[in-house]
């Protein structure tokens, strides 16, 4: 891999459980961000990882993470969270009409 490939950006981590088998909701995941943000997103990376772990990273923030915010994000509010970064004009149609954004506090 080239140094230019490390320096992707944005790029978008699910990191799951393999042990929890969640890589079909890890690959869910990405390709509904991949389908929503196409090429402003640079790349969509699955990183396998145990001990229950489900976290979305964009260039290494922690958008939502299992532990923490408890359970998995709801697909419109990380549609949101990754639109307020990477494209914040863009309009998420239906997400963003979602009621409650199930954020957790800054």
């Amino acid at each position: 891999m080239t140094n230019s490939a490390n320096a992707r950006s944005p790029r978008l981590e699910i990191e799951y459980c393999t042990r929890c088998r969640w890589v079909m909701r890890a690959g869910w995941t990405a390709q509904e961000l991949l389908a929503t943000f196409g090429t402003s997103l640079a790349e969509v990376a699955l990183v396998p990882g145990t001990g229950g772990v489900f976290d979305v990273r964009l260039d290494g923030r922690t958008l939502w993470s299992r532990r923490v915010d408890g359970g998995f994000p709801e697909l419109s509010v990380l549609k949101r969270m990754v639109r307020d970064i990477v494209d914040p004009t863009r309009d998420l149609g239906h997400s963003d009409r979602s009621a409650g954004d199930g954020r957790r506090g800054n």
